[in-house]
């Protein structure tokens, strides 16, 4: 099993949606930023990383949501998601990927990764 944290970084009623790049597993396809939790590191932790890694910011606020376990063909994938509310910095996509900020009737129209799908769903239900 892979664990997974991911990011639902909200602007103004909005969320960042992030569009896989060319050359990597999935191109094209939509998701929440994030990446894969190093052995021994705190998912907390993972997720101000790959933020930073990927984006170039600094969250502030990453408030815990939930845990789901999705399987892939070959392989299952543990995410944990955080809504992130706050963050320091500019968003850069660093690692060529697409973003976009969505609201979440928007987002239920893109191609989504088949593990967020059912996120995209719930998102556009949340008051």
């Amino acid at each position: 099993m892979i664990h997974v944290v991911a990011g639902i970084i909200w602007r103004e009623g909005q969320y960042l949606g992030v569009r896989r790049p060319e050359g990597k597993p999935h191109a094209g396809l939509w998701e929440f930023p994030g990446g894969k939790v190093e052995p021994g590191e705190d998912m907390t932790a993972a997720m101000a990383r790959e933020l930073l890694e990927e984006l170039g910011i600094e969250a502030s606020d990453l408030e815990y949501w939930k845990d789901k376990t999705h399987a892939y063909p070959g392989f299952t994938v543990r995410l944990s998601f955080f809504h992130i509310r706050d963050f320091k910095g500019v968003l850069r996509p660093l690692e060529g990927q697409g973003l976009r900020w969505l609201t979440p009737a928007e987002a239920v129209g893109l191609p989504f990764l088949e593990a967020d799908r059912d996120i995209v769903e719930e998102l556009l239900a949340l008051p």
